[in-house]
């Protein structure tokens, strides 16, 4: 049986300017909905389509100097226009967004309120990132078949979301922890870390150690993830060290690898096996032989 969280489905991509950089219309395989993706600088321009003219959901990226994680906003519109007028005046962080509606313009300002409430829900979960918004939304009141159907639409805007570089709601949650010989490790400092590499990236597991102190040569990226696993409550202090307290994600092992020693690190060499084989040499061997399991 197929995990309809998992189901193949095609995604195309339109760019009506001829700009690969600018205005981008995504559409999903037999869906009813469509995303607008648009730079900030583009704005004005883009904002001419129709479909800014239809209610939606909306999230606006930006990043900023203090943080390694992307700040967003989400919010909703009837139209969107309306709503993303002001964020073009009065919100300066945000760099680009996108926007879903449907092209039948089914959806209604409580079935967006709705999504707005969701996604935010999801965001904070995930803490892959910084919220802008300074509240909550409370989700309406919808009937039990609304509520399918508008969950429906939301689980079909979170698949494309990755698709465009924004990876910040979906919570750390590997479908099959892997195999012990799958396991990896550090030992340094005093702490121990276990790890594996997932389709998502490299994810550290719940309990790991992180060291108390930086190097004053860790990279300023690492140095800025550290603060912010400590600020979204992904690790906390506990005696010398600080611990995960769930698994977390990372963009790669050398990510992982450095925010978990406090210091610029190489996690192919550094992130290991039980029996001393590093990470390195599992995929060059895995290369060489086509076995994954080597």
């Amino acid at each position: 049986m197929i995990d309809p969280q998992m189901r193949p489905y095609s995604i195309r991509i339109f760019v009506p300017d001829g700009d690969p950089d600018g205005l981008r219309l995504v559409e999903r395989s037999n869906w009813t909905g469509v995303g607008v993706v648009f730079k900030r600088t583009g704005y004005k321009q883009a904002a001419k389509r129709t479909e800014f003219d239809r209610t939606g959901i909306y999230v606006l990226v930006g990043m900023s100097e203090d943080s390694a994680l992307p700040t967003i906003y989400i919010g909703e519109g009837d139209p969107v226009k309306t709503r993303l007028n002001q964020h073009y005046s009065k919100k300066d962080f945000w760099d680009w967004g996108v926007f879903f509606v449907t092209k039948d313009s089914s959806l209604n300002k409580a079935h967006v309120k709705h999504l707005e409430s969701r996604l935010l829900e999801l965001a904070t979960s995930a803490k892959q990132c910084r919220l802008d918004n300074t509240g909550s939304s409370l989700p309406p009141t919808l009937s039990e078949v609304e509520t399918a159907d508008v969950e429906s639409f939301l689980l079909d805007t979170l698949s494309i979301f990755p698709l465009l570089g924004l990876n910040v709601f979906e919570k750390t949650q590997s479908r099959s922890k892997p195999r012990r010989n799958k396991l990896l490790h550090i030992h340094a400092k005093g702490i121990a870390a276990t790890g594996f590499e997932d389709a998502k990236g490299f994810v550290v597991m719940t309990g790991s150690g992180m060291v108390l102190d930086e190097t004053n040569s860790i990279h300023g990226y690492l140095s800025s993830l550290r603060k912010d696993l400590l600020e979204q409550g992904v690790v906390e202090r506990q005696a010398s060290q600080f611990v995960f307290v769930e698994d977390y994600a990372f963009s790669s092992p050398s990510t992982a690898a450095g925010v978990i020693q406090g210091r610029t690190a190489n996690g192919r060499g550094d992130w290991k096996t039980e029996s001393g084989v590093t990470l390195k040499e599992l995929q060059e061997a895995a290369a060489e032989t086509g076995d994954e399991d080597v």
